[in-house]
C-alpha cells in the first residue's frame, strides 16, 4: 500500500513540475509569430545552402498546416510540449518527417522565443499607436469647437481661472500623444532581429541573418547575442 501511495505522489509531484515549468498554455498566443519566424528561418537556411530546397519546400507547408489546425481549433496543445515553439516542431514533424527536425538548425528556443516576442510587441504597438492616433485627432477636432465654451478651471479641487472647454480637451490630447510616443519608442527599441543569436553566442553556421530580418520586417539584427537572450 505504502509503495503504491508513494508512486501516486511521485507522480503527481512529477505532474506539478511538468505544469509549472510549461508556457505553452498562455505563449500559444505567439503562434503566428512562431511559424512566420520559422519560415523566414528556413527560407534562409535554403538560401545559404544549409537546407535543401524540397526540405524548405516541405517545412513551409507543414508550417502553415499547423497553423491552419490552430486556427481552426483542430490542433491540441499538450504540457509535454512545454512551450509554442516544441509545439509547432512536434506537430510539423509528424506531417512531414525528419524534415521537420531539420528547421531548429542555427537556432535555439532561446533566440525564437525572443523573436516572436518582438514580433508581437511589434504589431501591439502599431495596433495601440493607432487607436491613439484616432484618441488625439478626435480630442482636437472637438476642441475646436469649444473655443468660446467656458468653463472654470480647477486647482486644488477649487474653481480658478475661466478656461474654454477646447484648452481643457487640448490638455488630454497632450496626455494621450505621449502615450503615443512611449509606444513609437517601445516600436523602435523591439525592431531588431534576435535571430541568429542561438541560445547565447551564435551559431557556427554560415547564416544569414539581415536575410531573416528582412523576411521579418526587422530594421537590422541585434548587435549582441548574450544581451539579445
Amino acid at each position: 500500500m505504502a509503495s503504491n501511495q508513494e508512486q501516486i505522489l511521485k507522480n503527481t509531484n512529477a505532474q506539478i513540475l511538468d505544469e509549472f515549468n510549461a508556457s505553452v498554455m498562455f505563449d500559444k498566443e505567439l503562434y503566428d509569430q512562431d511559424i512566420r519566424g520559422s519560415i523566414a528561418h528556413s527560407k534562409m537556411l535554403c538560401l545559404q545552402g544549409i537546407l535543401s530546397q524540397d526540405d524548405q519546400e516541405a517545412i513551409e507547408k507543414g508550417l502553415l498546416q499547423v497553423k491552419e489546425e490552430i486556427e481552426s481549433g483542430k490542433f491540441e496543445f499538450k504540457i509535454a510540449h512545454e512551450d509554442i515553439h516544441m509545439a509547432v516542431e512536434s506537430r510539423l514533424t509528424e506531417i512531414i518527417g525528419e524534415a521537420g527536425k531539420r528547421l531548429h538548425t542555427a537556432r535555439s528556443r532561446n533566440d525564437q522565443v525572443a523573436t516572436d516576442f518582438r514580433l508581437y510587441v511589434k504589431e501591439k504597438n502599431i495596433a495601440i499607436m493607432s487607436g491613439l492616433k484616432t484618441l488625439v485627432e478626435t480630442f482636437v477636432t472637438l476642441a475646436s469647437k469649444h473655443t468660446t465654451t467656458l468653463i472654470p478651471g480647477m486647482t486644488h479641487l477649487q474653481h480658478a481661472q475661466p478656461i474654454n472647454f477646447g484648452y481643457h480637451l487640448l490638455a488630454y490630447a497632450n496626455m494621450f500623444k505621449r502615450d503615443y510616443e512611449r509606444f513609437e519608442s517601445s516600436y523602435e527599441r523591439n525592431d531588431y532581429s534576435p535571430l541568429g543569436s542561438a541560445a547565447l553566442a551564435g551559431t557556427p553556421h554560415n547564416i544569414d541573418r539581415f536575410k531573416t530580418c528582412e523576411l521579418l520586417g526587422f530594421k537590422e539584427p541585434t548587435i549582441s547575442a548574450l544581451d539579445t537572450v
